[in-house]
């Protein structure tokens, strides 16, 4: 039987829940085009989950169109490619952009596409021991159902699928739900750049139905949020700020911790059946807010 990488970053994962008692969870944010918002709300969610007093990484995994560093307004020196080139260790390019908060930036050039999948899994499985003490890991995903972004989502505890209000946007949506649905029992959908609540819940029911219809496997898709069309989101990104720290107040920012509040929720009630997890401090830190 071959082994695959997503087969190795997998087994690395849960060798690592096993015996080291893993804490950290992984959570992918993807979508089925580009162009959504993705990589936005990847910076903005992760920050919200450090705000509700969480040790949070962010790791920009969209191989070849990194930007993750532009949006939170640093200058990254090294990245994955200085790691896939054997000149820095996978510790050494990670960012600490405030306390408990940190990036691992990816690279937007084309040279990190000579690399292939197989080494950057690699680099990556050996830093998972270096960030064991985050209690989150964000990664932000390329667009689409190619090979090395499935690897990363059937690695991780959970995935975030992105859709915005657009029929191209809503069919790659379903496209990407019904590959994760070969090896997930459960998606979280993010409505984006709607209107408002009737036309995310429509939007999800679409996709919801299609879904049911269609698919045989029997897979959860659970909208965990939406966030309004707003200008300042895109201000923000022009800014090269998060909208979440800069605007706090504003009705995207709230509900955006919404959704981070929402997700270490579910986390929390799902540690607390995974005992090996070790997170059973995210119960007290939930409480406060």
């Amino acid at each position: 039987m071959v082994t695959t990488q997503a087969d190795k970053l997998q087994e690395l994962i849960k060798n690592q829940a096993q015996n080291k008692k893993r804490h950290t969870k992984f959570i992918a944010i993807t979508s089925g085009k580009g162009g959504v918002g993705k990589s936005t709300i990847s910076a903005n969610l992760a920050y919200s989950l450090h705000k509700l007093g969480f040790k949070v990484g962010v790791f920009d995994a969209d191989i070849g169109l990194a930007n993750l560093d532009v949006l939170l307004k640093v200058n990254a020196k090294k990245n994955i490619l200085h790691v896939l080139k054997g000149e820095v260790e996978f510790k050494d390019i990670v960012l600490e952009i405030e306390k408990d908060f940190y990036l691992i930036p990816g690279d937007s050039g084309d040279e990190i596409l000579k690399y292939g999948d197989e080494l950057l899994f690699d680099r990556f499985a050996e830093g998972l021991e270096y960030l064991d003490d985050l209690d989150f890991l964000v990664i932000d995903t390329g667009a689409g159902i190619g090979k090395e972004v499935q690897t990363f989502l059937n690695a991780v505890d959970e995935v975030l699928v992105v859709v915005a209000p657009e029929p191209a946007s809503i069919t790659d949506a379903y496209a990407m739900i019904k590959v994760l649905s070969e090896t997930r029992s459960r998606i979280f959908l993010l409505l984006n750049q709607v209107d408002n609540q009737k036309e995310a819940n429509s939007i999800y029911q679409k996709i919801s139905n299609v879904a049911k219809n269609n698919i045989q496997n029997d897979i959860k898709l659970q909208m965990i949020g939406y966030l309004k069309k707003d200008n300042l989101v895109q201000k923000s990104t022009v800014k090269r700020v998060l909208f979440v720290k800069d605007n706090p107040f504003s009705v995207v920012s709230e509900q955006i911790m919404n959704i981070s509040k929402k997700i270490a929720q579910i986390l929390e009630r799902k540690v607390l059946m995974e005992e090996e997890t070790g997170l059973g401090r995210f119960f007290k830190k939930i409480l406060r807010f």
